[in-house]
């Protein structure tokens, strides 16, 4: 997935903090909307990255998107577009969505089944909903490549997980460990990711990875968190040292949660459009490379746009007048000085 915003605003948001008496802090991070392609546009909540905490491991970006009704939004139309130095993840609930990449991989996303591209030194592909396709609804997310990964092949890996039945719910693990599940994508840092199902009335009890920093987006359902109440397309924040999460459904349907986590990144990231790199001078190259239609990053046949007369490839924005400097994490602990205000 892109952003196609062509100036990409720099977005203040403040988490909110809560905690059990005797579990985990957690700290509660807010979407803001975004614009997907099209002339109607498709609406997408993001919640990484963001002034607050721009990673959760080498989770880097994270979208929630739909349930949208296709015959009114349009669907999903994403034109050929560039990326660096990163790998896309794509989760649906609902629909289907083709992909086609300049490394020659064609492909329909399912729900529960997840999709990695892994964009090394460059690549450029497409997104669109089918036609089939009534009810679009899923996530997408990123993770940064390390600097030993970032420069080498373009790749793409699928997997359909085997649905885990657990005391309180279910699970479909989709990348790293969790549950005695072991996924079998390859990743170039350790990660967790895993689409988690909470019963009506149920509690689910999630045992962590100290080592790692998590993110539980709400997909659907009235959720809690070790107490704190997490809206659908809200993220709740729990930082390394912490060993288990436990996540209470109080409403009467089943609800859906997505997990991400990950060994803190530790290495300098600038993130502008969708490019990864390591300053300035490297997003400005890829920038130029994108518009002179560079080798670097292929060619992508066979996207199919929704409009016969839209764009078959994005351009890039116009840099911004000031250099672009790396990302700034805080350190990988939930923070109680920050607060929401909902006024």
């Amino acid at each position: 997935m892109s952003t196609t915003e062509e100036n990409p605003p720099e977005i203040q948001l403040q988490p909110r903090e809560a905690t059990c008496a005797d579990g985990a802090r957690v700290e509660i991070i807010t979407a803001r909307e975004v614009p997907l392609g099209g002339p109607r546009a498709m609406t997408v909540y993001r919640t990484l990255p963001q002034k607050q905490r721009s990673l959760i491991g080498a989770w880097c970006f994270a979208d929630h998107y739909g349930p949208d009704d296709v015959s009114a939004t349009g669907g999903m139309d994403v034109a050929v577009h560039p990326h660096t130095g990163l790998q896309t993840v794509s989760w649906l609930f609902e629909g289907e969505v083709t992909h086609h990449d300049s490394g020659n991989h064609h492909a329909v996303v399912l729900p529960g089944e997840v999709n990695f591209m892994t964009a090394g030194a460059g690549i450029c592909h497409s997104e669109v909903s089918t036609q089939a396709t009534t009810v679009l609804h899923g996530v997408q997310l990123w993770t940064v490549l390390p600097d030993h990964a970032r420069h080498g092949e373009r790749r793409f890996d699928h997997y359909a997980p085997a649905l885990l039945e657990l005391d309180g719910g279910q699970a479909l693990v989709f990348v790293g460990s969790l549950f005695g599940e072991t996924s079998p994508i390859p990743t170039f840092t350790p990660l967790v990711g895993a689409e988690l199902r909470v019963d009506a009335g149920a509690t689910l009890e999630v045992e962590l990875n100290p080592g790692f920093e998590h993110g539980l987006l709400v997909d659907a359902g009235d959720v809690d968190v070790e107490g704190a109440v997490v809206r659908p397309r809200e993220l709740a924040y729990a930082g390394t040292g912490e060993t288990r999460l436990r996540i209470r459904n109080n409403g009467p349907e089943k609800a859906r949660l997505v997990l991400i986590g990950g060994e803190p990144f530790t290495e300098d990231v600038v993130m502008w459009w969708n490019f990864i790199g390591r300053d300035h001078t490297e997003i400005a190259r890829y920038r130029e490379e994108w518009e002179n239609h560079s080798e670097r990053f292929g060619v992508t046949h066979g996207y199919i746009s929704h409009d016969a007369d839209g764009l078959d490839r994005l351009p890039a924005p116009t840099l911004p007048t000031s250099r672009l400097r790396p990302r700034t994490n805080p350190e990988p602990v939930a923070r109680p000085e920050m607060r929401i205000d909902r006024s």
